[in-house]
Parts: C-alpha cells; sequence; structure tokens
C-alpha cells in the first residue's frame, strides 16, 4: 500500500504529493511524456487529476489541452480520461483507446502513427519538439534516487531524460521483484557519435537494471497501489488454432528442410487472440530452448517459460489478463533470469532484429493478392490502433509473418482484397501470409504468381472465385502486366461494403 517504504531516498521522499497537487504542475499547451505500453506501468492518478483539471478549465470557459507522448497503449485511466475531457490536442506514438480513436477520427484530436523503434530518436532529434512534463511510473526509488522501473519501460528513458520537470507515480502494486529485471541501455547517441550496440544474443544484458533522472528535475511524487488494466485473452477459437497450426507446421518444414536451426531462431509476436494461440500451438509442438526479442510479454509467453519452451524473452513491457498479472506478481523472483525488460528503442531496434534474425509474426487488418499488408485502417481512413512495432520488425526480420482471419463481421468483409485501402507494410517487406484457410509463402514470388498463392491459400472460399475472376481480368486487360490491376474496380470491394454492408455482391 501506499507508504510501504518503497521510496528509500529521503529527500525524494519528501516530495509526495497528492495526485491533485501533481497535476497542477502541468498547464495548458504543455507536452507531456507518460510511461505506458500496451496497458502496463502507465500513471494510474495524476492522468485522472489532469482530466479533472482540464474539464473544470473547460467549465470555466478556458483552454486548456496538451499533448501526449507514450510508449504505446494505455488504458482507460490515461487515454480514456484524457480524451473524453477533451483534454489532448496532439497524441502519439500508438494507442488503442476507444474514446481516443473516436475522438481522431471525428479531427477533433490529432494523431502522429509513429514506428516504435523511431520515437526515442525522434524526440532526441528535436523533430518532436521541448517536453515539458515527465508522468513516470516506476515500482521503488532507491536509497541512491535510482528508479526502480514498473512493469513496462517503453520510452521512459528518453522522457525522463528529455524533460524539463518530471513526476512520478511509485506503485506499490507493482511486484518488488521486478527490481533486477530491466536492461537499462544508456550508450546510444545521434550521429555522427553512434557507436555498435553491444547486444549479440536476445537475454544479453548490456546496460543497467535502474532509469536515472537528476533529482532536481523530479517536482512531485505520488504514491498508488493500483494495478495494470489489460483485458483477458480470450480461449483461442478454431479459427484461431488453424492459423496458429497453419504456422507451426511451417516453421516445422523450415527446420526440415535446413532454413531454420533447430531451436528455431527469436520469436517476436504481436499482441492478440492470434497471437496468443500461435504461442498455444508452439507449447503443444516439439519445439524446445526457444527464445523471443519482442515488444511485449503476454500470458501465453509466461505459459512457454513455464513449460520449457521458451528459455528467455526480452521485450519492452508485459500485456497480462488480470489473474496472470496477480499470479506473476506473487512469483516474480521466479522469472527474474529468463526475462529481460528493455527501452523500446531497443526492444525493437531494426539492426538489432536483423543481426539476431527474429521471427516476426503480426495482426493485420487486410491484405491485397500481391502482398501488400494493411494493419492500421478501416476502409482506407479510420484508424483503428497504429502500426506500432510491426513495421520495426517485419522489414528486418528474418521472416516476417502476417496472420488475419480470411473473413471480418460474419463473413461480410474479407481480409483478402484485390487492394488493400492502406498500405502499412508493402509487399517487399511481407513474405509469409496466414489465415485459417493456410498460408502462402511468397517468398521468391513475383507479384502475379504471389498473387495465385495468396489467393489459394489465404482466401476464404467465398471471395475465392471473386478474386480469381478479378485477377483473370486483371491479367488481360491491366494497363501493365507486372503486377495487374483494374484500377476502377480496385478497391470497389471496400465501396460495396460501405454502401451494402457486404464485400460479397447482392
Amino acid at each position: 500500500m501506499p507508504g510501504d517504504g518503497r521510496i528509500q531516498h529521503p529527500d525524494l521522499a519528501r516530495r509526495v504529493v497528492p495526485a491533485d497537487a501533481a497535476a497542477a504542475l502541468i498547464g495548458p499547451g504543455d507536452t507531456v511524456g507518460m510511461s505506458g505500453f500496451t496497458g502496463a506501468g502507465y500513471p494510474k492518478a495524476v492522468p485522472e487529476a489532469l482530466a479533472r483539471r482540464i474539464s473544470s478549465a473547460h467549465a470555466a470557459g478556458e483552454a486548456f489541452r496538451v499533448n501526449v507522448w507514450t510508449g504505446a497503449s494505455t488504458a482507460p485511466e490515461l487515454d480514456g480520461v484524457l480524451a473524453a475531457a477533451d483534454g489532448v490536442d496532439l497524441r502519439l506514438p500508438y494507442q488503442s483507446d476507444p474514446v481516443t480513436r473516436a475522438k481522431i477520427n471525428a479531427g477533433e484530436m490529432d494523431y502522429l502513427d509513429v514506428h516504435l523503434s523511431h520515437v526515442a530518436q525522434l524526440a532526441w532529434e528535436g523533430f518532436l519538439g521541448p517536453l515539458d512534463v515527465a508522468v513516470v511510473e516506476v515500482s521503488g526509488i532507491t536509497a541512491d534516487g535510482d528508479l526502480v522501473p514498473s512493469s513496462s519501460i517503453g520510452n521512459n528513458k528518453t522522457w525522463l531524460d528529455r524533460a524539463e520537470r518530471v513526476v512520478l507515480e511509485v506503485n506499490s502494486w507493482q511486484s518488488a521483484d521486478l527490481e533486477g529485471m530491466h536492461d537499462i541501455y544508456y550508450g546510444t547517441a545521434l550521429p555522427p557519435n553512434r557507436l555498435p550496440i553491444p547486444l549479440t544474443g536476445p537475454a544479453d544484458r548490456i546496460g543497467v537494471p535502474y532509469l536515472r533522472c537528476a533529482p532536481e528535475k523530479i517536482v512531485a511524487i505520488v504514491e498508488t497501489h493500483a494495478p495494470d488494466r489489460n483485458s483477458p485473452l480470450a480461449t483461442p477459437d478454431q479459427t484461431s488454432r488453424r492459423i496458429a497450426g497453419h504456422l507451426v507446421e511451417f516453421l516445422e518444414h523450415e527446420v526440415a528442410v535446413g532454413r531454420l536451426p533447430d531451436g528455431l531462431l527469436p520469436l517476436q509476436s504481436g499482441v492478440g487472440n492470434v497471437a496468443n494461440a500461435v504461442l498455444a500451438g508452439l507449447e503443444s509442438s516439439r519445439f524446445q530452448g526457444l527464445s523471443a526479442y519482442t515488444e511485449v510479454i503476454q500470458d501465453g509467453m509466461l505459459e512457454l517459460l513455464d513449460s520449457g519452451t521458451l528459455s528467455s524473452v526480452s521485450a519492452t513491457a508485459f500485456s497480462l489478463g488480470p489473474e496472470v498479472a496477480a499470479a506473476f506478481n506473487d512469483s516474480a523472483s521466479a522469472y527474474r533470469d529468463r526475462i529481460v525488460l528493455r527501452p523500446q528503442e531497443m526492444s525493437n531496434h531494426p539492426e538489432i532484429v536483423r543481426r539476431l534474425g527474429v521471427l516476426a509474426m503480426n495482426g493485420m487488418i487486410e491484405a491485397d493478392i500481391y502482398g501488400n499488408v494493411n494493419s492500421t485502417h478501416l476502409m482506407g481512413s479510420r484508424i483503428q490502433n497504429g502500426i506500432g512495432g510491426s513495421g520495426d520488425f517485419a522489414r528486418n526480420a528474418y521472416l516476417s509473418f502476417f496472420l488475419s482471419p480470411s473473413t471480418a463481421k460474419g463473413g461480410a468483409i474479407s481480409s483478402i482484397l484485390p487492394m488493400v485501402s492502406h498500405v502499412d507494410h508493402t509487399e517487399h517487406d511481407v513474405q509469409v501470409l496466414v489465415t485459417e484457410q493456410g498460408l502462402a509463402d511468397l517468398r521468391g514470388l513475383s507479384p502475379r504468381r504471389r498473387a495465385h498463392a495468396v489467393i489459394a491459400h489465404c482466401a476464404h472460399p467465398d471471395y475465392r472465385p471473386l478474386l480469381e475472376d478479378y485477377l483473370e481480368r486483371a491479367e488481360r486487360g491491366a494497363y501493365g502486366r507486372h503486377t495487374p490491376h483494374l484500377l476502377p474496380e480496385a478497391l470497389s470491394w471496400h465501396t460495396r461494403y460501405l454502401e451494402t454492408g457486404s464485400m460479397l455482391p447482392r
């Protein structure tokens, strides 16, 4: 509970204030860097107090909005309350909050969707402007003033370094045994002073276990005792299990033909039910002693660590359902030597991802027959969440997989289309597409051959004849035959859905 001795530094212990007092240190127009990554390690009290302050200002006819930077998505206590108070002018680099999403898609909030590995560098380069305040959750403060990170690191190192003033939330709900699980690398620099990053294995530790912050910058500390908020993942359904089965079978084949070692290569997995099903599929496979170099540790990865399927995991955050999070807090010390949490500029670093040879498995909204992938926008214009780290991994992976059910909305939407309505990952970065229908290995295939493979192996039977007909006519009548498209029809499936509620012709 608050006051349980998590603040060991005497001078900093005297800076404890209520959340409302800390929020009063944030002014209209400020840019605020907040901790948080996939619902883990975000501040629990100050954003809500700030939202109340903003609402009071608006009721008095006063303008009050701030810019909010985070690591990735957070939770209703941060994104939700600030968006509901109409308190955010600009949000970056990733979000998943429904209120925030609605504001962005209504044009009431600006949103900058950024590759997660790029955010810290953009901040250091000054391209994003000054950072006025950092609001960062930690799990403790040592007697020397070092900050024990919480359940995510994200961009916290950069926020603490760049901010003019710092507000800390010390959350005693977070396990004290998180101490020692983090690896904060302070060796980054801007060109021309960059040096090689000395990380050669997924479990390497190349930094220090604490965050650093000049004590004079810390203007307030708030004590909290509140859990991270993550929704429990659904039990894998038949569709997810079939996707997982296709992928695991493919990995076994790649080992058999000598393109992958017996222990595979480091795994990266996006967040969600399909990704968790893939992890469950790996647990029931013959693979043992695997490693992961990823962004997020979700429920399935802890299970793989427990079973021995995984020997180590490197990430920047947890994303655990409530029951799993509570169990982890009770036994965190047992994982300390097998889990490494890093800043996201390290967990998502393109050079490290390429050098380690990561196997990247990420979800998508839609793919087209040539292998272009949309992972962010519905019908070309409505943002869903953001690109997150999928681009960091896909472009640099040893193998890049994109996974999705073949249809959505009860079959009214096909995930495999003539042309995607928005491109996040070009055909040059997508090597393998997987749906419950099957798997299309696109390596070494020209565009037309990719199209035939995607339609044959990934499209739903209800849509396969329509795609075959489109491709056949495009191959005869397109302006060019390299990547044949019928431009008047290429996006007509999206138009038909918006007009009739289904991509299937009536």
